[in-house]
């Protein structure tokens, strides 16, 4: 910026003086047009709803599991597991399997809505077996995925994720 005002110093003067400037407004360095993404680019807002219906807002972090965002803002939604990712969407076409197990418990079960939804992977059979295994029929819904394995993007600005009672997981 000062760079900038120094050029326009720069001209002004040798246009005042009669000078001819060699000069010009374009060749003087020009800051950056928002070059590098801000913390608002990455932030989006997400609402828990916990199972006596409390509402909690929180900010979450793009590129972040459900589940970290849980951890970070004390939302327990119970322990995750996740023993490497199972597949990987590069295109519409090319879906990369990557070998991992994938979510290994279903104890991070929480419901997701609103915004956003339809960017999140689809179920595949590891977190389909997990949510079976762990939970009863009646309380699984379409809407119902495991959190370690959501992954935020900025479309899901606004999403509410609605957190089940817990299944007892601290039994020795």
């Amino acid at each position: 910026m000062a760079l900038l005002l120094a050029g326009k110093r720069l001209i002004q003067s040798a246009a005042s003086s009669g000078r001819t400037a060699l000069l010009s407004t374009a060749a003087v360095a020009q800051p950056a047009a928002s070059a590098t993404p801000s913390v608002k680019d990455v932030i989006i807002d997400l609402t828990f709803i916990d199972p006596s219906g409390a509402r909690r807002k929180v900010p979450g972090l793009v590129g972040k599991s459900l589940h970290e965002i849980c951890e970070m803002h004390g939302i327990d939604i119970g322990p995750a597991s996740m023993a490497g990712v199972f597949e990987k969407v590069r295109s519409d076409t090319w879906t990369e399997p990557l070998y991992g197990e994938g979510p290994t418990s279903g104890f991070d079960h929480v419901l997701i809505t609103g915004p956003g939804v339809d960017t999140a992977p689809p179920k595949n059979i590891t977190e389909e077996r997990m949510l079976n295994q762990y939970w009863e029929e009646d309380e699984l819904f379409p809407e119902s995925r495991l959190a370690s394995v959501i992954t935020l993007t900025k479309e899901m600005n606004g999403m509410t994720v609605y957190v089940p009672d817990r299944i007892v997981d601290d039994i020795p």
